[in-house]
């Protein structure tokens, strides 16, 4: 199971693209997409799941080409996007079962696995509450709760963490791993302390560029020893920035 890109070109207006001719493959997962604010992080997992079509070029998810089978792609995929909306008059349940439906289950294996989706979120508790009443952390782990519902593919989760305390990052980073050993997952996150735990690949991009996609091993080469466990990924991090700024022409 791939995820490639190849040659996509995309702007939410015509004179400022923010891929031009951008290119990648992603044969192994789980994968963190990592980046600036700005960088183009959730309009590249935006364009993976469809939710965007591409001015120019392909993108291809499980080698199906996105665009010529939605009812396919949404069966196949779980997106949580970054604002997750409340619907009218719903509890949390059944916006979670609603999701399932519409992603082509049954309403009744819908209900059923609702109910699961949002014990793995630790939701199961405000199950029957109005989805409008839950407060931010909780309507983040309902999007993961909807993405999770129909049993898909890939699991395309653009910050999944925001807004979560610590116990709850557990929670979900925990669901995330149990998912990931049956799910191709990509998780575009600003929280890197778990990324070592978690994901076998990274790719990082910056100004609509790909400046670093490898194994979670290469990621962290040149990274000293005397770097405490804690700050490697962040140190990882700021050398691959600084690598690619001080390459760019002055």
């Amino acid at each position: 199971m791939a995820i490639q890109i190849r040659d996509v070109t995309f702007g939410y207006s015509l004179k400022h693209p923010v891929f031009e001719r951008l290119s990648i493959d992603l044969e192994s997962f789980p994968a963190v997409v990592l980046g600036p604010n700005g960088a183009g992080k959730s309009t590249l997992l935006g364009l993976i799941v469809g939710h965007l079509k591409p001015k120019l070029g392909s993108i291809s998810v499980g080698g199906h080409a996105r665009g010529k089978d939605p009812r396919r792609s949404r069966r196949t995929t779980g997106w949580l996007p970054q604002d997750v909306k409340p619907l009218s008059g719903f509890t949390a349940r059944q916006q979670v079962a609603y999701a399932g439906w519409l992603k082509g289950l049954k309403y009744s294996a819908a209900w059923t696995s609702a109910a699961e989706a949002l014990e793995s979120v630790s939701l199961s508790d405000h199950a029957a509450q109005s989805a409008s009443k839950l407060s931010g952390g909780q309507r983040r782990r309902l999007g993961v709760a909807q993405a999770l519902v129909h049993d898909p593919s890939f699991l395309i989760l653009d910050e999944p963490y925001a807004g979560l305390d610590p116990e709850q990052r557990s929670s979900v980073r925990d669901t995330l791993l149990a998912v990931s050993a049956k799910t191709s997952l990509v998780v575009s996150t600003h929280q890197t302390e778990d990324l070592e735990d978690v994901y076998a690949h990274v790719l990082v991009i910056e100004g609509g560029r790909v400046i670093f996609s490898g194994s979670t091993a290469k990621f962290y080469e040149g990274v000293p020893e005397s770097v405490a466990p804690a700050g490697r990924a962040e140190a990882a991090y700021r050398q691959i920035l600084e690598r690619s700024r001080s390459s760019e022409p002055s």
